[in-house]
């Protein structure tokens, strides 16, 4: 899941949704239009452990950008 933050652009969320869980431009723009109203945008269903790498890649990869972009996972 990826929490909204008043700081990093939409259209960077948008690539971070694309690049990182395999969504069209089409379904990352919606995502990222849930996190921005609603605070909080499910980006997909993973196993733990793969759930686990991709927050790490995405917290890193908006640090390297320098953008606060949160990213956490939820167990069912």
């Amino acid at each position: 899941m990826l929490l909204n933050d008043d700081f990093t652009p939409m259209d960077f969320v948008v690539a971070v949704i694309e690049k990182y869980f395999g969504k069209d431009r089409e379904q990352a723009t919606r995502i990222m239009l849930k996190v921005h109203r609603e605070g909080v945008g499910v980006c997909g269903v993973f196993p733990r452990d793969i759930a686990a790498t991709k927050v790490e890649q995405v917290i890193a990869y908006a640090r390297q950008y320098q953008h606060p972009l949160a990213c956490v996972m939820e167990e069912n």
